[in-house]
């Protein structure tokens, strides 16, 4: 087991998770230990601990231990840890981790195939719910089942690249890598948490809004465009569900953001989830001049805009809440 996948969280049972802007100081806590840390935003990261267990004469599950102490010493933050022989398997370890109790996955293949049979299928990376819906419906909901069927069975369901990679996993073949990144500086984000856990979608909606109209406004003041936005929804078990979506056209125009977010949501499919809070981060963030607008004829987009530098301007001199949309003042 050389993999940690570390998601950080403050220790209280009625908090939410990490705030992003406490991520840098805890990669950094990471790298005391090794070299190798991929920030997993908005909460977590993989360590690749290869060279520490040698240099620290300990494995990785009891440097996990030293991990959580630190970061519950210096940042008040807690850790929950999955440990496996490859990043995909320490990623699967820690969805049944808690606090203070590293999931380990063993190294030998006995013991990998053991820990992944019992999978649902939707717990791997990039198999979406459509996908997981159309596996179920062939009995083959989770890894074990995956795993017996023929290659060539899930290649004709799920086309023949994702039938590959899915067999592959679900065998325990773990081709990633841990890539050393860092929390980019080309990037904003803007968090709404909820009093209490919140089923209601509409609310959902109202949030997003919120932090994305946030986003757009401070991209705006630092003239600047996003290339992409990533969506963070949390539940009440403490999971998260991240996607990313590469815009169409680089903007830090609040309407176009606001729709795209909204699709990003209505794609996930959320049937009276419990959820705790979203966060909307702006990627690739550039200069304004260096974007492109497609022009266009109708006057509304123009009109659109036009009353976005006025409302810009009032929230500038006035304050945050001097312009807002109507569906927030309430």
């Amino acid at each position: 087991m050389t993999i940690l996948c570390v998601r950080f969280q403050p220790p209280r049972e009625d908090a939410g998770a990490a705030p992003e802007g406490a991520l840098p100081g805890l990669l950094a806590l990471l790298e005391e230990f090794t070299p190798v840390v991929q920030a997993l935003p908005p909460d977590g990261a993989l360590a690749d601990l290869r060279g520490a267990e040698r240099y620290f004469g300990r494995n990785a599950v009891q440097l996990a231990s030293v991990i959580r102490v630190r970061a519950l010493a210096r940042y008040g933050v807690d850790c929950v840890t999955g440990a496996g022989p490859g990043p995909l398997l320490a990623r699967l370890a820690l969805r049944t981790a808690r606090p203070g109790v590293t999931r380990a996955v063993p190294g030998d293949p006995d013991g990998i195939a053991e820990f992944l049979a019992g999978q649902p299928v939707g717990a791997l990376p990039g198999v979406g719910a459509a996908t997981a819906r159309t596996l179920g419906g062939y009995g083959l909901d989770t890894l074990g089942a995956v795993a017996a069927a023929p290659l060539s069975t899930l290649q004709r369901l799920i086309g023949a690249k994702a039938g590959r990679v899915l067999h592959e996993q679900a065998n325990g073949v773990d081709r990633g890598r841990v890539v050393s990144t860092a929390v980019s500086s080309s990037s904003l984000v803007a968090e709404r948490a909820f009093d209490r856990d919140e089923l209601d979608p509409d609310r959902h909606r109202r949030a997003l809004l919120s932090a994305t109209g946030e986003l757009g406004g401070r991209l705006r003041a630092l003239e600047k465009i996003c290339r992409g936005l990533t969506l963070t929804v949390r539940y009440a078990d403490r999971s998260a569900t991240v996607r990313t979506r590469t815009l169409h056209e680089p903007t830090a125009h609040s309407a176009a953001l606001v729709q795209e977010v909204y699709r990003m949501y209505e794609a996930l499919g959320l049937q009276r989830a419990r959820v705790r809070g979203v966060a909307v981060r702006a990627e690739g963030l550039a200069a304004r001049e260096r974007g492109a607008h497609q022009l266009s004829f109708d006057p509304v987009d123009e009109k659109v805009r036009r009353i976005e530098e006025v409302a810009d301007r009032a929230r500038a001199r006035f304050g945050e809440r001097a312009v807002m949309p109507g569906r927030l003042a309430a």
